[in-house]
Formats: C-alpha cells, structure tokens, sequence
C-alpha cells in the first residue's frame, strides 16, 4: 500500500505551511500530494506551484469540478500540468454538489453519472490527441451549423496516458467509477464498511468493462493525528465529520449523510443533520459518535496508526491519502512522519 497526502483547500492561511508539509512528504517518498477545490483556491493553480518546489511526488486535483469547465478545458490543463511536472500529474473529477454546481457555477446538477460518464470520455479523446469529436446529450462537438471543426490537442503530455480518479460516494456513481476510471477517490472510509459501501460497486463496475481490480487505485483520505490520548483526538474532528454529514449538499442531496447511514448511523445521521442545518453546529459535532470518527481516521500512537493501516490495507486500499492534522507546522510533520514509520511497522512499505 503506498502513501498520500491531501492539502485540502489553499488559502486557509496555512499556505506556507502546506507546502513545506508537501516538500517533507516528498523528501519522505509519499507517492502523491492532492489539493481540493470547491469554491475558493482551484486545484491546479495549486498543484502547479507544489510541483515545481518538489521533485518527486505526484500532484494530483482531488478534485477538479466538472460544472467548473468544458471538458476540452480540462484536457488542456491535464496535458499542460503534466508536461510542466514531467509525468507526475494525476486527473482526479468530481460533480461537486448541487449547492455549488448550481449556486457558484450556474450548472444544474441533474444527471450527474451520465454527465460524469461524457465528460470523461471527451477528456480522455481529448487528452489522446485525437480530431475531438462528441455527438452526446451533454457536449457536441463541434457545434452543428456553424464554424467549429474537428480539431486535435496541440501539447504532448509526456505520458500516453494520464491517470484519470472520479471522487465517488454513492453506489452508482462508484460502479460507473470502476467502469471508466482509473481510480476511485473516497472519503469518510471505514476498513470495515468499505467492501459493503464501495469496493463490491467498483469490481461490479470493473467486471462490467470486461477489466479486474488490478491497477485501480482504490484511494481514500484519511486524516491522521498522533498521540496517546485517542478520545481527545478524536474530538478534533467533529467539526469536520459534522460538516460534510449535516451540513454538505441539501437536506435531500447530502451524498456523506446517506454513507454514514450505510455504515449504520441512521439516527444518528438524522440527528447530526437536524441539528447542523437547524444552525446548532456544536450540537451537530457532540452528535458524531466517537465510533464514526474512529473508524474513519487514523488515530493515537503509531502502533495504533499501523493496526488501522493494516486494516485499509487488508480492506483493499492501494494508496491511503492522509489528511495530517495538527494546530502548527511540527505537529502537522510530526503526523506526516509517523504515517511512515506506521507503514514500516505494519509492514506494508
């Protein structure tokens, strides 16, 4: 099982911070660095100034919004990022949600597999450098009637082939998932639940394309802190965890709402999102159960950390991407290196 880290979002006003965190994960021989975006910082701005101050590691959008950008567009970024980093670049796509794909973007968020499923094979036609043509109930290209051409990429990426990860959470989206992409990326994942919640989706969607598991990179983030005290760490991500399950999407579209209930928190999903978007938040995060948090992090001392890895790793996981936390720069690269010495002790390095 290899390594990842995941920055989040930029301008948090840990910055500086996030790129010294992405130099030691390089120095460190973490395989890969993804940067979000949502409504903020974009991902490949980003991703672009962290590969040209490190030397080894991948660069990877976890995610670039599909309502953000024609499909076309998004080839061009692909190739270009991945010329300027020498191969190192990684495509990772995501739908959004309906708030921002419709309040931020102006895209209505209806049919989002079937948008997801052209978007894809536009960029990948587009990205081969082939003459970009699509005849779909999305994207036409050209445009019928007018000017518009057939016409090809004009930049190389340096390899034939750029890794291609859809951020997926619902069983459907995770099945088309296995079908057309080359990894998964995935979020609040349970060791325990993840066969049931996503992997049995993936190889169905895999078996459909007539292909097997080998070479999908199931790729989850999980967030990492290091200590002795397992509860009070754990409490320093009810926020996070009472954000995305009370508070992301609407009341009827919150896609980390319906995979808690899947992991078999359905009241205390309900609870968790009455409260959130009733405006009580901290009543929202004394909600989460601690066995929530738990099971979707890393937590405690490095022996402990290195269970849980070996737990993802016996799970199905390929590249784990962790989320250090820590309120300053040394503890952030405290956890950074404790995820390695973790996976030396479980063995998996």
């Amino acid at each position: 099982m290899r390594l990842g880290i995941n920055l989040g979002y930029w301008g948090a006003g840990m910055d500086a911070d996030n790129l010294a965190v992405a130099q030691e994960a390089d120095r460190l021989g973490y395989e890969v660095c993804w940067a979000a975006e949502a409504y903020g910082s974009d991902a490949p701005t980003v991703l672009a100034w962290v590969a040209a101050q490190t030397e080894r590691i991948d660069v990877g959008s976890a995610i670039m919004q599909i309502p953000a950008r024609q499909p076309a567009m998004t080839a061009m970024t692909a190739a270009t990022l991945d010329s300027l980093t020498g191969g190192r670049f990684r495509l990772g796509l995501g739908v959004s949600g309906p708030q921002v794909s419709e309040g931020w973007y102006g895209v209505r968020f209806d049919k989002p597999l079937a948008r997801t499923r052209e978007y894809v094979e536009i960029v990948r036609k587009a990205m081969s450098r082939e003459r970009l043509t699509h005849d779909g109930e999305h994207w036409t290209l050209p445009l019928p009637g007018g000017p518009g051409k057939p016409i090809k990429l004009t930049v190389h990426p340096t390899r034939p082939h750029i890794p291609l990860y859809i951020a997926a959470i619902g069983p459907k989206n995770l099945e088309q998932t296995g079908e057309i992409a080359d990894g998964a990326l995935l979020i609040f994942p349970a060791a325990e639940h993840l066969e049931e919640t996503a992997l049995r989706h993936v190889r169905a969607g895999r078996e459909k394309a007539g292909l097997t598991m080998d070479g999908f990179d199931v790729c989850p983030t999980v967030p990492l802190a290091v200590g002795e005290d397992v509860n009070g760490l754990a409490d320093m991500f009810r926020p996070y965890t009472a954000l995305y399950v009370g508070g992301m999407g609407s009341r009827k579209q919150n896609f980390y709402n319906q995979l808690a209930q899947r992991m078999g928190y359905e009241k205390e999903a309900a609870e968790i999102q009455d409260k959130y978007l009733a405006g009580d938040k901290q009543g929202a995060a004394a909600a989460v159960p601690h066995s929530l948090i738990d099971s979707t992090t890393l937590l405690g001392p490095v022996e402990r950390i290195a269970d849980g890895m070996r737990a993802y790793a016996e799970a199905g996981v390929t590249t784990l991407t962790l989320a250090p936390a820590g309120f300053t720069l040394d503890e952030r690269i405290t956890a950074l290196r404790a995820g390695t010495e973790a996976l030396e002790r479980a063995g998996l390095a």
